[in-house]
């Protein structure tokens, strides 16, 4: 079980290398109207018109004739207007644009003796830069682009500051070659070595240490792009010495510098431990924290993300990484309307949360309840994130009460959880909880529940203790310290959802508690039984008395039926006048209700009729027949629904049917939510709470009467 805190992309905001073209204007000092779009074939045509026109410039002004050079730069500036626009790319790449391109990327063939500055110098070979990585936005022509020769050139272009004097134009034409390889290599693992193999990363490292801060920041772009899983590339550049500049990037002002910077060596570390201790070693540490109070989000969440990578190292750096002050500004983040950071942040706190010395810290900083609210977010990575750092939370025993009093527990039951990953993480969390409610943990629950926490705190409590506790504290908790009141005060309360809490929290207790169903197994007799069998049922032999029902003898035997319950005894050994009569009439019972009951007493038991059950009922508990009041009860309960429950429950106290009531409790408790809908239910979940106390109390005190309980300290 892990978090998840690595999207499988380079850049965790859209592509830096389109946005950032997109967003920057032309470095011309020319006002051209905006890029024309494509709503008809007529438009296209004129689109593709336009750039055939150009083309054919570029095809044949590849000197350096100063007219040349000046058509050249405009031809290059008109397709990269027209290339700012996506559905037109597709057209410049039909219209032969790219190996025009491609050749000016390199400056035209001069006089070795020649020295004189040079028309356009470095501008045709920039704007043919700007409107290939354009191009490279979309990622079918990435191949094309680099078949048709451009990474040679492009990497030529990032050293060309070695060699010339004019640097802003120089800065420029490198810019514009980093931000191509950058879109040329994104998402594309076999350009990526073709940069490498063609030497493109020394120079980009050479360039973390320009003085031009758009410079550093376009080198730093490209490095992260080529650096994302390519484990050749990440070595290259480790090697070629770029995290000493990485890292005094890291703390720059510029928000562009430090999010482009953190960016490489979150690639750089992504599932390389090597080169992630060596980014440690380095010192990225204490500015990547810092980094975390930024005013840039983008590299807020980055830095996140990579104190997330860095503390699944070793323990020893989760540990130096809360020592260093980053829990607080972490925390700070998980109430950020920005979703991805709320998702990194969760995701860098669960990773330090899997060290035991740092549980108690990220809760005592306030890091619980905000946790507890991202569960709630419709993002499925926010919410794995944020189970995954409760999950460790909930490992320290000093956390646990933290979590009950605030609806920890209820949070985590009720949650509607996206992926099955997350269930599973909450699910652990459930039983890691449940394994530390005992010893110092449990007496501290009860002392507030009892009298140290608000009426809220000892609800949740005693909510949560229903489903956590051992099965030999239930008498302690519930009965001893008044956890059962608590849970009935709720089923009572006037608010719905407080009453589904407790009918839920009572039934798991009801559960956990019986090894039997209520209705599995008659009481024993209170007399011995003696059964004469089948074949004296209604039979004359031997008959010492006859009962008249609805004007028909059924004939009996006295000895089975003084032997079979109290009220048969009383009528033979007692002062009533049935005592000495041969014949003894029965009123207000059917004949086929009256052979049932004695088929039991002569038997031991018997096949029940739906139809009869609820007169055998009646006439069980007039005659005292407990085992036959059991089987009656238990037939009964089969037909049980949602619509007779409350007609089942007042014949249950009508007839003293105990199992009967016990599973009208349990049946209510189950399907409360939708009992609570039905009209007129609420009060006969009123009626009822006297004996749901009872048969709770009853229940507690039988199933752990052999317990050991500890003192608890008012």
């Amino acid at each position: 079980m892990d978090s998840h805190g690595w999207h499988d992309k380079e850049n965790s905001s859209e592509r830096k290398g389109q946005k950032r073209k997109l967003d920057e204007p032309v470095e011309h000092h020319r006002r051209d109207n905006p890029a024309p779009s494509i709503s008809s074939d007529g438009d296209r045509e004129l689109v593709l018109r336009e750039v055939t026109a150009q083309v054919s410039t570029l095809s044949t002004t590849f000197s350096w004739i100063e007219a040349d050079r000046a058509a050249a730069d405009r031809a290059t500036h008109i397709l990269s207007k027209l290339a700012k626009n996506e559905d037109i790319v597709n057209v410049i790449v039909e219209g032969g644009a790219v190996p025009v391109l491609v050749k000016h990327l390199q400056p035209p063939p001069r006089n070795s003796e020649d020295d004189a500055p040079k028309p356009y110098e470095h501008e045709v070979e920039k704007g043919s830069a700007f409107v290939l990585g354009l191009l490279a936005v979309k990622p079918e022509h990435q191949q094309l682009i680099v078949d048709a020769g451009a990474l040679p050139y492009l990497v030529d272009l990032l050293k060309r500051h070695r060699s010339c004097s004019n640097a802003r134009a120089v800065n420029g034409v490198i810019r514009r070659a980093a931000d191509a390889i950058t879109n040329l290599a994104h998402e594309n693992s076999s350009i990526k070595t073709r940069v490498r193999m063609e030497g493109g990363v020394p120079p980009l490292v050479e360039l973390l240490e320009s003085v031009d801060t758009k410079v550093q920041r376009a080198a730093a772009g490209a490095l992260r792009t080529l650096a994302f899983k390519n484990d050749e590339n990440k070595n290259q550049i480790v090697e070629c010495n770029a995290l000493p500049s990485l890292i005094l990037m890291l703390q720059s002002k510029d928000p562009a510098i430090h999010y482009e910077a953190v960016g490489v060596i979150g690639n750089l570390v992504h599932s390389s431990p090597n080169i992630k201790k060596e980014v440690l070693l380095a010192g990225a540490l204490q500015p990547v924290i810092g980094l975390l109070n930024s005013c840039c989000s983008e590299s807020q969440r980055e830095a996140a993300l990579l104190l997330g990578q860095f503390a699944a190292a070793d323990s020893e750096c989760k540990v130096h990484i809360v020592q260093r002050g980053a829990v607080q500004p972490l925390i700070e983040m998980l109430h950020s309307h920005d979703v991805q950071l709320r998702e990194m942040s969760a995701f860098a706190l669960g990773r330090l949360a899997q060290d035991s010395h740092n549980q108690a810290g990220i809760a005592h900083c306030g890091g619980l309840l905000p946790l507890l609210k991202l569960l709630d977010s419709k993002n499925g990575s926010v919410q794995h994130n944020a189970a995954f750092a409760l999950y460790g939370l909930a490992d320290n025993e000093d956390n646990v009460t933290d979590f009950i009093r605030v609806g920890g527990v209820q949070t985590l039951q009720d949650g509607e959880f996206i992926c099955q990953a997350t269930k599973d993480c909450v699910s652990k969390t459930l039983k890691r909880l449940e394994e530390k409610i005992h010893g110092r943990v449990l007496n501290h629950l009860l002392y507030l529940m009892r009298i140290g926490e608000k009426i809220a705190g000892q609800r949740r409590i005693a909510l949560a203790l229903a489903h956590l506790c051992s099965p030999d504290d239930r008498r302690l908790i519930f009965v001893d310290n008044n956890g059962l009141d608590v849970l009935i005060g709720l089923l009572g309360s006037s608010s719905v959802k407080q009453q589904l809490d407790s009918a839920v929290a009572l039934y798991k207790l009801a559960r956990k508690a019986l090894t039997l169903s209520p209705m599995d197994a008659a009481p024993p007799s209170p007399i011995s039984q003696v059964y004469l069998g089948e074949q004296y049922v209604n039979n004359p032999t031997l008959s010492d008395v006859t009962f008249v029902i609805e004007g028909k003898r059924f004939y009996a035997h006295r000895i089975c039926l003084l032997a079979s319950s109290d009220a048969f005894r009383a009528m033979f050994d007692g002062g009533y006048r049935e005592k000495d009569a041969r014949d003894i009439e029965i009123p207000n019972i059917r004949w086929e209700v009256f052979e049932l009951m004695m088929r039991f007493i002569y038997t031991g038991s018997v096949d029940i009729n739906p139809e009869f059950a609820q007169d055998l009922l009646r006439a069980a508990d007039q005659y005292l027949l407990e085992g036959l009041k059991r089987l009656c009860e238990y037939t009964i309960a089969q037909d049980m629904s949602l619509e007779n429950v409350g007609n089942m429950y007042e014949l249950s106290e009508a007839y003293h049917a105990v199992s009967l009531r016990h599973t009208c409790i349990l049946f209510i408790l189950e399907r409360y939510e939708k009992l609570s809908a039905r009209p007129g239910q609420s009060h006969l979940v009123q009626r009822m709470l006297p004996d749901i106390r009872d048969y709770f109390t009853e229940m507690l005190i039988h199933t752990t009467s052999g317990c050991k309980r500890p003192i608890i300290d008012s």
